[in-house]
């Protein structure tokens, strides 16, 4: 690069950073613009118009958005204004249409490339004693996504086939990778909930980019198959999963390792996948061999087959897999994804990854209290940290000049340590008896004009 380019590069990033600085209404995109974010976020920021609503201040207040109870376009406009007129300037227009065309022009590759990079930052930075036996372990799931009834979501995503139209919701399949030592998305997948290519395992394969040689991938027992695991092994990368409840496990067979511990060789299937080809498929190995354990009541699949993990430290290992479910929860309830509010699959699925990047810079938050305070990561509260980086950011706190104050009232509530928790899935609190709709809400409207509201249930 020669110099004029250096120079022009420097001043570009010079108003990057003083934009991000000019107000708190922007403080998510300060993170964004620190050192280690500045080249990324200067990369993947779009050409575009000085505007009452520039990309910085979209994706911030996209952002605040996705972590405030109040999720309105309306409340993100008027916080706007009122941040304008708090520092002198014009307060503008509190209608919301501005606000959601500028939405609508923030690039999804700039919102999903923050995303992945903020996750693959925290995850390089994790520090040693964090990490598994020094090795990057990855967790992945699937989970689903409701979004309002609009003629666009339910061509893009329809709604479960046991609904009646009109009274259904189009629902989305969601498939994560989450780094286990600090919790950051890594990168994510979105899709319909059934359909062609459809299942987790469908959406998985878009996520190869998110491993690298020597991670290790732990997920349930849906993950355990054959195709994935030749794949993954290939590109040097080990599993851990649980064994999947169609294969059967026979510990007279094999190498033995110890008491229920040995190694086997499973056979290729015979029957080739639908996705698959026909040359994808001779490719794959006509065996492969893995590690089956069984420790409390469960038979777990390795491909670490040297020996050297004890059947203890694999069981140890695959009990953090719950951390997934609890991501997902903070994810989905804590951060309120469980509904995505936009009429469109592109406006949802920004939306998705809007969640994922505000969750990713929680993360970023708690990763660092965790270093500056000697605790690991996966100890301190979600929810608390959320909390209060919220009340934080509005009474106008820096995070960048009261760091050392923040970090440590983060670091302040840890999470209780509930090893073999077991919760039932059922709710205690009964629901309102009101009985289920079962027509369209206009043709509900017309019968209670017509004949009276239904009578209640006794």
């Amino acid at each position: 690069m020669d110099r004029n380019a250096r120079s022009r590069l420097h001043q570009h990033r010079k108003r990057i950073e003083r934009r991000a600085g000019s107000t708190e209404a922007v403080q998510f995109f300060n993170m964004l613009t620190s050192p280690a974010l500045l080249e990324a976020t200067d990369g993947l920021m779009p050409e575009h118009r000085e505007r009452l609503y520039p990309p910085t201040v979209t994706l911030s207040m996209f952002m605040r958005q996705a972590l405030e109870a109040d999720s309105s376009c309306q409340k993100a406009v008027n916080g706007w204004a009122a941040q304008r007129v708090a520092d002198g300037l014009s307060p503008g227009s509190t209608r919301t249409g501005g606000y959601c065309r500028a939405r609508g022009r923030l690039p999804l590759s700039m919102i999903s490339g923050l995303t992945r990079e903020t996750g693959r930052q925290l995850s390089a930075r994790a520090r040693p004693h964090w990490r598994w036996h020094g090795r990057a372990v990855k967790l992945v799931d699937g989970s689903g996504i409701s979004m309002p009834d609009t003629e666009d979501n339910q061509s893009a995503f329809a709604q479960p086939s046991t609904q009646a139209p009109g009274v259904g919701f189009p629902l989305a399949r969601l498939v994560v990778v989450i780094c286990l030592a600090t919790g950051a998305a890594l990168d994510a997948a979105i899709g319909p909930h059934s359909g062609k290519g459809s299942s987790e395992l469908g959406l998985f394969r878009r996520l190869g980019a998110a491993f690298e040689p020597g991670d290790v991938m732990l997920a349930d027992a849906f993950y355990c198959n054959y195709f994935l695991i030749a794949t993954l092994a290939a590109a040097g990368i080990d599993v851990l999963f649980e064994q999947n409840g169609a294969r059967i496990t026979d510990f007279r067979r094999g190498h033995s390792l110890g008491a229920r511990d040995h190694l086997v060789y499973w056979r290729k299937p015979e029957i080739r996948p639908q996705w698959m080809t026909l040359e994808q498929y001779r490719a794959f190995p006509d065996e492969l061999r893995v590690r089956e354990a069984k420790s409390h009541h469960q038979v777990l699949v390795t491909t670490m087959i040297d020996g050297k993990i004890s059947k203890d430290e694999l069981a140890a290992l695959y009990s953090r897999r719950w951390n997934v479910e609890l991501d997902l929860r903070n994810i989905k309830t804590t951060m309120g994804m469980e509904v995505l509010h936009c009429q469109t699959p592109e406006m949802n699925e920004k939306e998705m990854w809007v969640h994922l990047l505000a969750y990713n810079l929680i993360r970023l938050l708690m990763a660092q209290a965790a270093a500056d305070t000697g605790v690991d990561p996966r100890d301190l509260s979600f929810k608390h940290s959320l909390q209060l980086w919220t009340e934080w950011n509005c009474r106008g706190l820096m995070a960048t000049t009261d760091s050392g104050q923040l970090f440590a009232l983060i670091a302040q509530s840890e999470v209780g340590k509930r090893p073999d928790r077991i919760e039932p899935r059922q709710r205690k609190r009964r629901p309102k008896p009101y009985p289920w709709l079962k027509t369209s809400r206009a043709q509900a409207r017309h019968d209670i004009i017509r004949y009276g509201h239904p009578k209640r249930p006794k």
